[in-house]
C-alpha cells in the first residue's frame, strides 16, 4: 500500500499536527517492515520513552536505538516538525526556496541555521541506489559554464563554473501512458519531452570527466548525441554509440541537434538567478542536485515530500562546521 502524502498545506497539517506524529512518520519511513533491532535483530514495536521521544528501545534486548541516527537529522536540535514544515515548503514550491527565504517563512532566529537545513534537505535529494539513464531512450550530452561573470579582467576571463549535463529525449506517448497511470501526473504537450536529467559540476572540460560521468550515469549501449569534441571519442569502448555532430557555434544547429540539454541549462540558469541569485562554487553541486530532483519528479511534484523524507533517513548530512569550513563533498551525480 502506498504511503500518503500530503497534497495540500490543509493536507500537511492534518498529517503532521504535532512533533509525536513527525516521529512517527519517520518511523515508518525507515523501517517499511516494522522496527527491526540493530542489536539482536528482532521485528516488533518498540518501546517508546516519553522524556526521550526520538529513542525507541528494543523489547527483546532492552538496546536502545536513535530515530535520527545516521540520518540528516542526527543530533539536531531543531524540532523535527520544523523540519517537516521545511522539507514541505522547499518540495512543494514550484521555484523552490532560498534559505533567506525559509528563515524568514519558519522564524528561524541564525540564517546559518537555516542555510544548514536546506542543504541537509538537499543532500537527501540524491538517491543513493538511482539508476543510470537510457538506453531504452536516446540521451544529450553537454557542458555549459554557470555563473562567474566578470568585467574588467580582460577578453575571455571569466569565473564560471563548467557543468556537464546528461538528459533522456522521450516521445510522448510514452508520458501520456504514465499520465493516465497515475491519478497525480501531469500531461505533457509535444512530440518529444525530457527524461530524466543528471548534472555534475566539474573542475575542466577533460576527457577522463567526461568518461567518468558518463560511466556513471549512463547505460552503456545508450545512443549518445554530443556536439563535435572529439574528447567524447574513448566513450565507444563503453560500449555508447555516439552521435556527434561539429556545432561551430551556431545556435540553429545546436538547437536542432540538442535541443533537450539546451534548454535545461537555460531553465537552469534561470532558476538559480531567480531563486538563488548567487551561488558559489563550493556550493553548486547542492543547487545542481535539487534541480535534477525536482526535474525528475516535476510530473509527480505531490510525491517530492515523501521522497525527499525517504532518502533523508539513509543519508548523514553535513555539519555547521563542515559546510563552512568547505570539508563537505555534496553528493553528484
Amino acid at each position: 500500500m502506498a504511503r500518503a502524502f500530503p497534497e495540500t498545506l490543509v493536507d500537511f497539517q492534518r498529517m503532521f499536527p504535532s512533533e509525536q506524529a513527525c516521529l512517527d512518520f519517520l518511523v515508518e519511513l525507515r523501517w517499511p517492515e516494522g522496527f527491526s533491532c540493530p542489536s539482536c535483530g528482532v521485528v516488533r514495536d518498540p518501546q517508546r520513552l516519553s522524556t526521550r521521544p526520538r529513542v525507541l528501545r528494543c523489547r527483546e534486548c532492552l538496546e536502545e536505538t536513535s530515530l535520527t541516527a545516521g540520518t540528516i537529522l542526527h543530533a539536531t536540535r531543531t524540532p523535527i516538525q520544523v523540519w517537516f514544515w521545511g522539507a514541505y515548503l522547499v518540495t512543494s514550491q514550484t521555484p523552490g526556496m532560498s534559505a533567506l527565504q525559509l528563515q524568514r517563512q519558519l522564524g528561524i532566529g541564525r540564517y546559518e541555521t537555516a542555510f544548514q537545513l536546506v542543504h541537509k534537505l538537499r543532500a537527501s535529494m540524491v538517491r543513493p541506489d538511482r539508476d543510470r539513464i537510457g538506453p531504452e531512450w536516446p540521451v544529450e550530452l553537454d557542458e555549459s559554464l554557470i555563473g562567474g561573470r566578470t568585467r574588467g579582467e580582460g577578453r575571455g576571463v571569466h569565473h564560471k563554473a563548467t557543468v556537464i549535463g546528461a538528459v533522456e529525449v522521450r516521445r510522448t506517448r510514452d508520458a501520456l501512458k504514465r499520465r493516465d497511470a497515475h491519478e497525480h501526473g501531469v500531461p505533457v504537450k509535444g512530440q518529444f519531452y525530457a527524461g530524466r536529467l543528471r548534472l555534475r559540476m566539474i573542475p575542466s572540460r577533460t576527457e577522463a570527466e567526461a568518461e567518468d560521468f558518463v560511466t556513471k550515469n549512463v547505460e552503456p549501449g545508450s545512443r549518445i548525441a554530443t556536439d563535435g569534441w572529439e574528447g567524447y571519442d574513448r566513450l565507444r569502448r563503453h560500449g555508447y554509440k555516439l552521435d556527434p555532430l561539429v556545432l561551430n557555434g551556431d545556435p540553429d544547429l545546436a538547437k536542432r541537434h540538442l535541443p533537450m540539454i539546451h534548454i535545461v541549462y537555460s531553465n537552469l540558469k534561470t532558476w538559480l538567478n531567480g531563486t538563488h541569485h548567487s551561488v558559489s562554487h563550493r556550493h553548486l553541486q547542492a543547487y545542481l542536485n535539487e534541480y535534477v530532483f525536482r526535474f525528475n519528479r516535476r510530473f509527480y511534484p505531490r510525491s517530492m515530500f515523501n521522497s525527499v523524507l525517504g532518502i533523508a533517513m539513509q543519508t548523514e548530512g553535513p555539519t555547521y562546521a563542515e559546510l563552512y569550513d568547505g570539508d563537505w563533498a555534496h553528493p553528484s551525480q
